[in-house]
């Protein structure tokens, strides 16, 4: 027999508790205005600020607080099956965690390595096969918004379903890969590579399938760069007698410059986070895994949430550094038009101001 009241006294707790977050949330943003109001704010300003105090609230809850939560944390001995509470907070040990990882974790390093090698391989080969994707776009063709389609349907698959289908394609004796290299390794007697077994393999592996991610939302925003390039800039230069090579160095890369700035910074992050798919790709111990995934082995399977929040803040330090680097960099190789524009206004100014002088 169906009990038809059943859901009513299964979720009737959850609702309530969420229908009583939401009186709270709507009173606190009515109590702000009201204060704000008295404070001598107008009452645009206020209703605005009370508006988006839901917002904040989530921010501070959702965001704020484990960002401080996870840096103490970093300082203690915390096992994550033992329960917390301020009358059990975990045992303050310092910076014990951080000194650990850098002079007495024998996985920590190779870990570094393997995921700071794999970016240095990956953000260049996706940055110009990319670059060079959309520029295949940019072109027109019959049907190119069915191949804009297809080149971008990587960006929205699940990254654990990549994961498997690269799993098997680079499988040893059956996989898509080894049997279509098969027929030419025969000729040389050479065996199918081992590639996620293999430990000389496994960072070849892991670009190879890294490249797979260029034909999504990396292509999509070069592919908006490359349309905001006036077609005025190559008319003159064709005019001019310029070949499709000069028009590329001399016009769409300075141009493309700001894009593949962007792209470069987020493309860092992005491999130095690189998680979903090495979780689910087993490799040998000696070829490292990749610090993001150590981090969540530390965490979850080894239950060492301190040390896991340490690692995750070393993880941060050197994104930021890295980061912090690409920038110092870009005013050396990044060209905005407002800067060309300014440029221009100087040295017009400069010609009136030399003009004048040698006129009077």
């Amino acid at each position: 027999m169906i009990d038809t009241g059943s859901w009513v006294y299964d979720y009737s707790s959850t609702f309530s508790h969420w229908l009583i977050v939401g009186i709270a949330v709507i009173l606190v943003s009515f109590l702000i205005q009201r204060l704000l109001k008295k404070l001598g704010m107008n009452n645009e300003a206020s209703t605005g600020l009370a508006l988006i105090m839901p917002w904040f609230i989530g921010f501070l809850i959702f965001n704020v607080y484990p960002f401080v939560a996870s840096f103490y944390l970093s300082l203690t001995e915390y096992n994550l099956l033992s329960p917390l509470s301020f009358s059990n907070l975990p045992e303050l040990v310092g910076f014990k965690n951080y000194i650990y990882a850098f002079t007495e974790d024998p996985n920590f390093w190779p870990s570094i390595r393997l995921t700071l090698l794999y970016g240095l391989i990956s953000i260049p080969l996706g940055l110009a096969g990319a670059l060079g994707t959309a520029m295949l776009l940019n072109r027109e063709v019959k049907a190119v918004g069915v191949w804009r389609t297809l080149y971008y349907l990587p960006a929205v698959l699940p990254g654990a379903a990549t994961a498997l289908l690269w799993r098997w394609m680079f499988n040893p004796s059956n996989g898509l890969i080894n049997t279509l290299l098969s027929p030419v390794l025969k000729l040389f007697n050479i065996p199918n590579p081992a590639w996620f077994t293999n430990p000389d393999l496994v960072l070849p592996s892991f670009v190879i399938m890294g490249m797979w991610g260029i034909f999504g939302t990396t292509t999509v925003i070069l592919l908006a760069g490359l349309k905001n390039i006036p077609n005025d800039l190559y008319e003159s230069a064709t005019i001019d007698g310029a070949n499709q090579w000069r028009k590329f160095l001399n016009i769409t890369l300075p141009m493309m410059t700001p894009t593949l700035f962007y792209v470069l910074i987020t493309s860092l992050i992005g491999a130095l986070q690189y998680f979903t798919q090495a979780l689910f790709i087993t490799t040998p111990r000696e070829a490292g895994v990749f610090i993001n995934v150590y981090i969540w082995q530390q965490a979850f399977n080894q239950q060492k949430m301190g040390y896991a929040s340490a690692l995750a803040w070393i993880l941060l330090a050197i994104t930021l550094l890295l980061t912090l680097l690409v920038f110092r960099s870009s005013s050396m190789w990044v060209f905005y038009e407002s800067d060309v524009s300014s440029g221009k206004k100087k040295k017009s100014k400069a010609k009136i101001k030399s003009s004048a002088q040698g006129g009077a």
